[in-house]
């Protein structure tokens, strides 16, 4: 029996694909148009994971022809490990511009991105105020390597929105600053020993290539080769969550920890919520034991909330490291704390730390923008309106479809795992699927959504997603699940 089946790719005629093939009746799948209907004696099911396979072919191979190349002039094809797709198998594509909540690759496919490269960009991809802001600061020099009015700027913006910041100094990148903190915590204590937690990633300086998640867990990687035992002796660690294990360190060596550093929601083992006993606990630890306590806000700064996850757990750190939103895309970094002991660092003090791009004027100009915008009334309210809605769905379709998955938000940042149960630790990430987490991956990229390519990363939204972004991200994810 011959019937009449629309095609369920019609709705959004933004995704029809000229592929010079046709349906079996009326239309021609490479007619433009919205209503494309076929006569089939298949069943709906059929057609729909038929096409769905047919549609979701993308032409790579302009991304394929650059990465042949570049992995013959740098280390793995990369400048950052991660990106390789190493953890997800393929080739990475080649991203060719950025707009608002999308990315295109060099051969022409569109993707809903939820990476916002590794999260800045909150406001969206080239937010055209942060463009314009830029355009009118690039007319003055793109570096000075000498004061500017801009750094008073973006410093006292910090210092207003983060409880705890009552200096500020600026660097170049995230791993700048959590470098920075740890000398400036052992100068400040007159201690060598630091705790950090197990899947807490806080750059690629030596001391912290310990137990560091993200990229060396996606690469299946030793904690630190080439790192001599001597310079990691004191790093000492203890898993996430668990405040005994913590407690115990100090008890096990006292009077000589300088300071306890952690991501106050961690992005780097995926996403991981702290139960916020844990992070009182800590801070009346270090407190009783004349230690410091540092959170590094890198990824949550001005995302978790515009004064960060101290501000949202009411908590107040000693110190914080910032990097990503206050750089607006740029390349930037920060750490800041109490004025007695930011006051330590040179010229003002003893502990040496210097930089040629430090408070680079456009990197200022971007930051300042940026959270301009992210002060506006409402800003907040949406990105947890859209990333509830995201992440809520994505789990009960995932469950209902049978899968082992657990996921959560909070803000406009997000994760998911495919275990079941909740996951508490690095030690609980790893319980996984990452072979269905390959799989997974790559069919959403082939159904145009672009994740982290890697089951240990966080997620991040931003304020250019929109409602249509997440209903088209659903039905991507629907329809993988399914095939998957």
């Amino acid at each position: 029996m011959l019937l009449f089946v629309k095609c369920p790719f019609c709705v959004s005629p933004s995704k029809q694909r000229v592929l010079g093939r046709k349906h079996s009746g009326k239309y021609s799948i490479d007619k433009i148009g919205r209503n494309y209907w076929f006569k089939t004696s298949s069943t709906y099911e059929t057609i729909f994971t038929t096409l769905s396979s047919v549609l979701s072919q993308r032409k790579t191979s302009k991304s394929e022809e650059i990465m042949k190349e570049a992995v013959k002039l740098m280390p793995g094809g990369v400048n950052s490990p991660v990106r390789a797709f190493r953890s997800v198998g393929g080739n990475p594509i080649v991203f060719k511009k950025v707009k608002g909540s999308k990315v295109y690759d060099v051969d022409g496919n569109e993707y809903i991105d939820y990476v916002g490269t590794w999260g800045p960009s909150i406001v969206g991809h080239a937010n055209d105020e942060v463009v314009k802001a830029l355009q009118e600061a690039v007319e003055n020099g793109t570096s000075f390597g000498a004061p500017c009015e801009l750094e008073n700027t973006l410093a006292r913006m910090v210092i207003e929105a983060v409880p705890s910041v009552e200096m500020v100094r600026f660097v170049n990148s995230g791993t700048e600053a959590c470098m920075s903190a740890l000398r400036l915590m052992r100068a400040y204590t007159g201690r060598e020993k630091i705790i950090k937690f197990a899947g807490c990633f806080h750059g690629h300086a030596d001391p912290y290539l310990v137990q560091a998640g993200s990229g060396v867990a996606t690469l299946g990687l030793p904690d630190s080769p080439g790192v001599p035992k001597s310079t990691t002796e004191n790093t000492l660690t203890a898993p996430y969550n668990d405040y005994q294990a913590v407690e115990n360190l100090f008890h096990t060596y006292p009077n000589q920890i300088a300071g306890v550093i952690l991501e106050p929601v961690v992005g780097n083992s995926g996403f991981i919520l702290p139960d916020k006993p844990f992070l009182e606990g800590l801070r009346s630890l270090t407190r009783r034991e004349g230690a410091l306590l540092c959170f590094d806000e890198v990824m949550t700064g001005f995302r978790i909330s515009y004064g960060g996850a101290q501000e949202y757990f009411h908590i107040q750190p000693d110190l914080t490291t910032f990097g990503k939103i206050i750089g607006g895309g740029l390349p930037v970094g920060a750490y800041g704390g109490r004025k007695d002991i930011m006051e330590m660092v040179a010229p003002s003090g003893p502990v040496y730390q210097s930089g040629t791009l430090s408070g680079n004027p456009l990197a200022m100009t971007a930051g300042i923008k940026t959270l301009e915008i992210l002060k506006r009334p409402g800003t907040y309210e949406y990105l947890e309106q859209i990333t509830s809605r995201l992440v809520n769905s994505m789990v009960d379709i995932a469950q209902n479809a049978g899968h082992a998955f657990t996921g959560g938000h909070l803000s406009a940042m997000f994760g998911f795992f495919f275990t079941s149960g909740t996951v508490k630790n690095f030690e609980d990430a790893k319980k996984s699927d990452l072979e269905k987490f390959q799989r997974f991956h790559r069919s959403m990229l082939e159904q145009g959504i672009y994740l982290a390519p890697s089951q240990f990363e966080a997620g991040f939204m931003s304020l250019q997603h929109s409602e249509r972004d997440i209903e088209e991200t659903l039905k991507a994810f629907t329809r993988v699940m399914k095939e998957i």
